[in-house]
């Protein structure tokens, strides 16, 4: 087949499956290089679900400020987003170091857990926000397909963290990441907490290339680490639902 067919071909796919090509300007709006390119069009998919999923207390705290990190590239000093959480964990004086004031993020908590996709689901309606976090340990099919079609209306991005979740269940969501920390290592080699480090896996990506890389947040930019990442255990398949 002719490669310009092709080409006309994937586009048309990609624009019934809500993939619109980005102005020029957005190539590069979130930094994040080389990851980019496993996306549709090279480009961070916005006005879509991400989900997020974390094993343990360690890997769900890197996953927040991996999160933070991307939210810091989102909001511009201007816009505000919600984080949902049954409780918050999140401390917001830490956000400035992601760019993010803390007034600029709404946190809500839901005691119920009956009532936290509920507040997600309508969160994501909102279209004055820029995103929403929300954390949860279970999203069924259904439940996630709710959230998507509320982003398609609002065009807000969603982030949808799944903190210990009971299952892995198929969901509709745009990537799937799996977030694990690295050590940070100071300047110098001095005492101290160096600059966050990230093993970033994408495990899932519609109509993209998954991957894994290293990653420095320093300066308020995303750095590919030089060296390869130490070796850590697969990515944890549950049982599917």
């Amino acid at each position: 087949m002719d490669k310009g067919v092709l080409h006309t071909l994937q586009q048309e796919i990609l624009s019934l499956q809500g993939y619109k090509p980005p102005p020029a300007q957005a190539q590069s709006s979130m930094g994040l290089g080389l990851i980019e390119t496993a996306f549709p069009y090279k480009v961070f998919p916005t006005q879509v679900v991400h989900e997020f999923s974390s094993y343990n207390e360690t890997e769900a705290v890197a996953t927040n400020g991996f999160i933070a990190a991307l939210l810091g590239k989102m909001v511009n000093h201007s816009k505000k987003c919600m984080w949902i959480a049954q409780e918050q964990l999140i401390y917001p004086p830490a956000l400035k170091s992601f760019g993010i004031e803390p007034e600029q993020v709404i946190f809500v908590e839901a005691r119920k857990s009956k009532d936290l996709l509920w507040i997600i689901e309508e969160s994501l309606k909102c279209e004055t926000l820029v995103a929403v976090v929300g954390a949860t340990d279970h999203l069924s099919f259904t439940e996630s397909r709710r959230l998507q079609l509320a982003v398609e209306q609002s065009h807000v991005t969603g982030f949808i963290h799944r903190v210990s979740p009971r299952q892995q269940e198929t969901v509709a969501c745009a990537a799937r990441w799996h977030i694990r920390p690295l050590p940070s290592i100071t300047e110098d080699k001095l005492p101290g907490v160096g600059f966050p480090q990230w093993y970033v896996e994408l495990v899932k990506v519609r109509n993209g290339k998954t991957g894994q890389w290293p990653l420095q947040w320093k300066s308020g930019q995303f750095c590919f680490l030089e060296k390869e990442a130490p070796t850590l255990p697969a990515y944890r398949q549950l049982q599917t639902g």
